[in-house]
């Protein structure tokens, strides 16, 4: 082989590395760019996980948005940092969160030392519930998660209805009707609305 045709084969090749390096560097940058949205619950009955889907699929549903779906003893301090936007679901246990969810947001401090520094400042959070009746303390529990997140200087948004999305699923009205799985949606394209907006402003 000769020197200008050995030349010219290694040209070709750094090209094509170049491209190659370029093509990985764009998706790195896509990847990073992209809104993160971890959706935590706590489920017995099959009713609050159906209303995260929901809530998943309103999320993914705006562009840029990838979502994480997960129970809340599967959610790891790493899934909590990575995120721009937390939304916990939970059952209505005696106008209150589940166990498991406040164990949860008490592992915040104890196990993921997250309340140190407050690492959660900032992030987007939004709540959402179901219980047996009209009223059993629906607002009351979303509230009570809207506080173990504002305690950790987060930023609340509500979205299909006054304080997040709901659902009644008594012996009155069992399962999530379409008007209830519409309000989880509506929550979930908010919240991903509101993170995509907060990360955006944060970087201008």
């Amino acid at each position: 082989m000769n020197k200008r045709k050995f030349l010219k084969q290694a040209g070709a090749a750094s090209v094509a590395a170049g491209v190659v390096l370029a093509s990985r560097s764009i998706q790195a940058q896509a990847a990073a760019g992209e809104t993160k949205v971890l959706i935590a619950y706590h489920s017995v009955t099959g009713n609050t996980e159906k209303m995260a889907r929901g809530v998943a699929e309103g999320a993914t549903g705006v562009s840029g948005a990838g979502v994480v779906l997960k129970k809340v003893g599967e959610v790891t301090g790493d899934d909590l940092l990575a995120c721009d936007a937390l939304i916990v679901g939970s059952p209505v246990y005696f106008a209150n969160m589940a166990g498991e969810i406040k164990t949860f947001f008490d592992s915040w401090g104890f196990k993921f030392r997250l309340f140190t520094d407050f690492k959660m400042r900032n992030k987007i959070g939004g709540a959402f519930v179901t219980g047996a009746s009209v009223s059993n303390g629906k607002e009351t529990t979303m509230q009570s998660i809207h506080a173990a997140m504002l305690i950790n200087q987060m930023s609340i948004v509500s979205g299909g209805g006054a304080f997040g999305a709901s659902a009644t699923t008594g012996p009155d009205s069992p399962g999530i009707d379409e008007k209830e799985f519409e309000a989880a949606r509506a929550l979930g394209k908010h919240v991903a609305e509101f993170a995509a907006i907060t990360k955006r402003g944060s970087k201008s």
